[in-house]
């Protein structure tokens, strides 16, 4: 009995690890299709072959054509598209992990798993020498604008909400601060960047900088334009805030494999504790040189 059952798992095993390859396989050739880079093309297509060539190895073992897993499918290509070919593959390569745990299961079994598993930990080497995505050469212009529109305006609401208490005057004038501030770190960038003569351009450092300013001011604004009670809206800025940072820090911590919690805990903190210090400013401002409105 004991005997079957473990037969029965193993074979549930084989499946699922077929099923992996073959959505994988056409997960890769798709990306490969809607990838316009001809190396990252080839690179891809190369992978693609590899999985395929593992999906082959599994059948041999079930005797089985398995069908692909299309909600798999669907989710990376998409989320590829839209957040990135590195994201998209990277947080893909993150959840084989727990499928090589399964090969090293199979292998106790079937010897050639272990150089299926070896191919797979090989993947993430090629993949890191793959990708030449814009989006990521420039990825510090984007932090650069994200960290200071964090820091900048979350304690800029603060103080301006203690000092004016008019939801209606804090967002303009969050509004005026953000706008002038993005233009003036835009300018910034595209300066350091032309001085430093590297391989980005300055101009679309500039942009990216800006862009990222721009978003998280229009984020962490907006819920002054729709409540008139001051503190609700700057809580929800807050919590805005918090948003952007840990939707930013799990990116950039699955794209440049970078501890997750030390960078969402250092920019939390950061932002925060500015917002902090510049509510109690405008307490102070406000009680010693009050403001009628």
């Amino acid at each position: 009995m004991e005997t079957r059952t473990a037969d029965e798992r193993l074979k549930r095993n084989l499946v699922t690890a077929q099923r992996n390859e073959i959505t994988e396989h056409l997960i890769y050739a798709r990306l490969a299709r809607l990838t316009k880079d001809p190396h990252n093309r080839q690179v891809l297509e190369h992978i693609a072959a590899e999985e395929e060539k593992h999906y082959q190895f599994w059948k041999g073992h079930t005797g089985q054509e398995i069908q692909p897993s299309g909600y798999q499918l669907w989710k990376y290509v998409l989320i590829a598209r839209v957040l990135g070919l590195t994201f998209g593959i990277k947080l893909m390569e993150k959840g084989e992990q727990g499928a090589q745990i399964a090969y090293g299961d199979i292998a106790k079994f079937i010897p050639g798993a272990a150089g299926i598993e070896k191919d797979e930990e090989e993947h993430e080497k090629e993949l890191v020498a793959l990708i030449d995505e814009e989006r990521l050469r420039y990825v510090g212009s984007i932090v650069l604008g994200l960290n200071d529109a964090l820091v900048e305006l979350t304690g800029a609401l603060a103080g301006f909400t203690f000092a004016l208490q008019s939801t209606r005057l804090i967002a303009v004038a969050g509004l005026i601060t953000g706008i002038a501030a993005s233009f003036s770190m835009a300018a910034s960038e595209y300066l350091s960047i032309k001085s430093e003569e590297g391989p980005q351009s300055p101009l679309r450092a500039a942009v990216y900088t800006g862009i990222a300013y721009i978003f998280t001011v229009a984020f962490l604004v907006f819920p002054f334009f729709i409540f008139r009670t001051p503190y609700l809206p700057l809580g929800l800025a807050v919590s805005d805030a918090i948003i952007v940072i840990l939707a930013f820090s799990f990116y950039i911590s699955v794209a440049k494999d970078i501890p997750f919690g030390k960078r969402f805990a250092e920019m939390a903190l950061v932002s925060l504790g500015v917002a902090a210090l510049s509510f109690a400013f405008g307490f102070l401002i406000r009680t010693f040189l009050p403001i009628d409105i």
